[in-house]
């Protein structure tokens, strides 16, 4: 890796060994490659790797200590952000990537086994089904989500999955207040609380960034998430609406 990569992770307080450095390397070159022959991200020049998806996935650590031992739910992952990042970077939290293409499990894995991982597992399936399963429900310490859906949806997906006293991140665009505040009531419905909102722009570039955390304070009740496709055409507090006003 040049020193583009250490100067960012200095910036965020980040020193890595040479093994680690050599693990983001392999993971870049295996990310350019697949990328030829299936769609797992329009980033592929490797500044804006370094700065869109390896920094901005470990950019949490400003409002999450990720140096505990962890139960971490990358919830969405693609091809595998922010879990994998993190993973290198602490390898001692424990992490299940979840995705619902197939394509991108069967990548995830080829990159768990070249870069020796341990302690991480790449899941194929829905949010919605997984949440059912004794073994992941309320399971986790923490979720997090770098996908590209509403917080409201995002929240039903996510928030079964977490222990109470745990924790959801959902990593968001700049401008986000107008959607937590449409989300809280259903935050709240699935035993969350928003916690805070934190606001930065990504580095030294003018991509703005917004990580909402949002607490378990309940346990989320069992008829949460519902059956699969639901949570994205009806969010809660919608579902019993007529359909024409």
């Amino acid at each position: 890796m040049n020193n583009l990569f250490k100067q960012t992770l200095a910036k965020l307080n980040i020193e890595l060994s040479e093994l680690q450095y050599k693990q983001f390397e392999l993971y870049y070159e295996m990310l350019a490659e697949w990328n030829k022959v299936m769609n797992l991200t329009a980033i592929t020049k490797y500044d804006e790797v370094v700065i869109k998806h390896f920094a901005d996935s470990l950019s949490i650590v400003k409002v999450y200590d990720m140096k505990q031992n962890l139960r971490v739910l990358d919830m969405g992952t693609g091809a595998g952000f922010p879990g994998i990042p993190l993973k290198i970077v602490f390898p001692q939290l424990e992490i299940v990537l979840l995705d619902s293409l197939n394509k991108r499990i069967k990548f995830l894995n080829e990159v768990i086994q070249r870069l020796e991982l341990s302690g991480i597992a790449a899941i194929h399936g829905r949010a919605e089904d997984y949440a059912r399963q004794r073994e992941y429900r309320e399971a986790f310490d923490l979720c997090v989500s770098r996908a590209v859906a509403n917080l409201a949806i995002l929240s039903e997906y996510c928030i079964p999955y977490i222990r109470v006293g745990g924790i959801f991140v959902a990593y968001k665009s700049g401008e986000v207040d107008k959607e937590v505040d449409n989300s809280r009531k259903i935050v709240d419905i699935l035993g969350g609380s928003v916690e805070k909102v934190i606001k930065f722009n990504l580095l030294d570039t003018e991509i703005e960034r917004s990580f909402v955390k949002i607490g378990k304070v309940n346990k989320t009740s069992s008829k949460y998430p519902r059956k699969a496709g639901l949570p994205a055409k009806e969010p809660i507090l919608t579902e019993k609406l007529p359909k024409e006003l």
